[in-house]
């Protein structure tokens, strides 16, 4: 241990913490900041000045505008845009039409109709934190939600119009999602 420089560990020659810029908006000195919501570059010379940027620069992708391609709801051309969860397609009159094209991941053949309001179908969505849900097509007005993806079958035991599949540690099982029915089966 007594071979070991004391000066490699110093807080003053640390290299991630010091950025050795100068601020564009002051001229003080810029450094690495930490928050709640992840680092980022800041002055030194806080109150008095607000400059923040991003510790990491993140590459945004430029509207690319798909040629031959119409929109259903006002018949301008589509887009491919970056948005807040990732590359999507929408249209490229924007703020008077708010088209978005919607890309299943699933191959699911058959759609399973709204056991609420039967006026739908269930269909995969994610939400922002990543988890995989199936909710109404028709959502504004049908707020069904189930977090399992559905089986295209009805209760046996109460009549509730699907199913839900789990993965539990004895195997895959079907249960019914209403929470006063407790059906439930191996598959």
């Amino acid at each position: 241990m007594s071979k070991i420089d004391p000066q490699l560990f110093t807080v003053h020659e640390h290299a991630l913490e010091k950025e050795f810029e100068l601020c564009p908006v002051c001229g003080s000195e810029l450094s690495v900041k930490h928050s709640k919501h992840g680092s980022f570059v800041g002055c030194n010379n806080y109150p008095t000045c607000d400059y923040t940027r991003p510790l990491v620069q993140h590459e945004s992708i430029e509207t690319q505008v798909i040629s031959g391609s119409q929109c259903p709801q006002c018949g301008h051309e589509l887009a491919v845009k970056s948005g807040r969860f990732g590359i999507f397609i929408g249209c490229t009159h924007y703020p008077e039409c708010t088209h978005i094209e919607k890309h299943d991941h699933t191959n699911q053949t058959e759609q399973i109709v709204c056991p609420l309001c039967a006026k739908g179908h269930l269909e995969s969505r994610t939400s922002r934190y990543g988890k995989t849900f199936f909710a109404c097509s028709a959502y504004p007005k049908c707020k069904f939600i189930v977090n399992y993806p559905p089986y295209n079958e009805a209760c046996p035991d109460c009549g509730f119009g699907i199913l839900v599949e789990r993965k539990g540690a004895a195997g895959s099982r079907v249960e019914c999602p209403q929470k006063s029915c407790k059906y439930k089966r191996a598959l």
